[in-house]
């Protein structure tokens, strides 16, 4: 009788609860689908990518090349034989391995794979984009669409800086890209990457935005996206997409020593690929505008030499003659803070606004000389593909200038000619400060310190006595052809 009490005590009842409730909640999770990575707060791209994955179009090119002459395109060296084989058709050796196949005449012109690339459908009637340098050189492009159809593209114009080539195929009610902006991205923000990396077609890649703005080496005009999606070779000309399911970029360029992705991934932004768009259907080509300046970064150092509060804006190094800077009277040594409205937070912010600014405009350069405000009225020509600045060089010897700590030697009237600059004083050799602080060079041409002229060797051993010492100032020198600012501090 007590042993049944006491199996139905109150007690008993309690532990037995404790022990099958955990049995219970576990059969039910388990009975429950898994649920999506939104309810834990990731997104969930399965209908994102089901939504827009028709939009996106596989690109493959041809060109006439001698087989005696085939390469493998640049994007796909380095690949083991077995998957050029396996993916492209390919012989053993790559393009090279057609040399060995057959009788053929190794001069005979034959259309063979030139580059694989992706790109997106943006209106209904068939225009399409991608990069430039997927199409560059090509003697047919070939459009791939989601449903297996190939079709000729023609292309109707390109862009070799922005790295835009818009196409157009014969077709109609085709799925439209919805286009976004970069202006309403920000940084770790979700994106999603499709596109043919490879020739594998509608491959899906996911990240998060890395930086924005970010300027690439000889790529100036374009302030890219950066990301951490897995690009490779064959995602050129994809489109990079938020999760609204916009496009707010085309994938460019990839940084690798490897050539496979790492995680640096570079973006166009979509506005301004879409700026191109509008000229290309019109003119077949974009005419950018040109100020005509050479600018470097506004440094901690320089800053307080031009009394700045902290480092901001585009310091003109250098004016050419005969070009919209000049004949506006913007000078070496302004620094440009605006310039048609948009603020000039760093050096490579100014390209891409001048680029895409119309020409024949008057706008407004708002800039900062010597501590005083002031402002422009500028009128922009035309960027000329051969606008360049012409090196020159120069050899130098002479004596010491202990209080620069470098030595220095008068210059010719013919070195001055050739560098087209009035004055300056060479420097053969630095030997300590503070010319060696300052990042001073052999070879430099010291033009103005604090905005005063160097006409010779005795007027800068007087004008380096006459300035205040433990004090940053601003010196204008030319190097390499090229004028540059750098921070002169003299110490007790």
């Amino acid at each position: 009788m007590m042993k049944k009490t006491a199996l139905l005590s109150p007690y008993f009842l309690m532990a037995a609860l404790f022990i099958i409730q955990p049995v219970i909640v576990w059969a039910e999770s388990a009975a429950k689908p898994v649920p999506s990575a939104v309810a834990f707060g990731l997104p969930n791209f399965v209908t994102l990518v089901e939504e827009n994955r028709q939009v996106v179009v596989n690109i493959s090119t041809t060109k006439e090349t001698n087989i005696a002459q085939r390469q493998l395109p640049p994007q796909f060296k380095g690949l083991p034989d077995e998957m050029l084989r396996y993916f492209f058709g390919l012989p053993k050796g790559g393009f090279d391995g057609f040399r060995e196949h057959g009788n053929r005449d190794p001069h005979k012109g034959e259309k063979r794979p030139h580059s694989l690339g992706s790109g997106f459908i943006i209106s209904k009637e068939g225009y399409i984009l991608t990069n430039h340098h997927v199409v560059e050189g090509a003697d047919e492009v070939l459009v791939t669409l989601w449903d297996r159809k190939e079709l000729k593209a023609e292309v109707i114009g390109s862009d070799k800086r922005s790295d835009v080539a818009l196409l157009k195929i014969k077709a109609s009610n085709l799925p439209v890209a919805k286009i976004g902006s970069r202006k309403n991205l920000k940084v770790g923000q979700w994106v999603l990457a499709i596109g043919a990396p490879f020739g594998l077609d509608y491959t899906v890649t996911h990240g998060i935005v890395s930086a924005l703005g970010r300027a690439l080496p000889n790529d100036t005009y374009v302030p890219f996206i950066q990301t951490d999606v897995s690009i490779n070779p064959g995602n050129s000309g994809g489109p990079l997409f938020n999760l609204a399911g916009e496009v707010v970029g085309i994938n460019s360029q990839i940084y690798s020593n490897s050539g496979g992705a790492i995680g640096l991934s570079f973006s166009i932004p979509i506005d301004i690929a879409m700026n191109v768009v509008e000229q290309l259907k019109t003119n077949g080509k974009f005419v950018r505008g040109y100020l005509g300046v050479l600018v470097q970064e506004v440094t901690s150092d320089l800053s307080e030499s031009f009394g700045l509060d902290s480092p901001k804006g585009a310091l003109v190094s250098q004016t050419y003659p005969d070009t919209p800077a000049e004949k506006a009277g913007i000078q070496a040594g302004d620094i440009i803070l605006e310039f048609d409205g948009k603020t000039i937070q760093k050096s490579t912010d100014l390209p891409p606004i001048v680029g895409i600014t119309p020409i024949n405009k008057s706008i407004v350069v708002k800039v900062l000389r010597q501590g005083e405000l002031k402002q422009f009225n500028v009128t922009l020509a035309a960027l000329d593909s051969s606008d360049s600045v012409e090196v020159a060089s120069q050899n130098a010897s002479g004596a010491a200038h202990n209080v620069l700590g470098a030595e220095v030697k008068e210059l010719d009237k013919e070195t001055l000619n050739a560098l087209k600059i009035p004055y300056g004083v060479g420097i053969v050799k630095v030997f300590g400060d503070p010319a060696e602080s300052a990042g001073l060079q052999r070879g430099d041409i010291i033009v103005t310190i604090d905005f005063k002229a160097v006409k010779h060797s005795k007027g800068l051993k007087k004008l380096l006595k006459s300035l205040p010492k433990n004090r940053s100032f601003p010196v204008r020198v030319i190097r390499d052809g090229r004028s540059l600012f750098l921070p002169l501090v003299l110490k007790d």
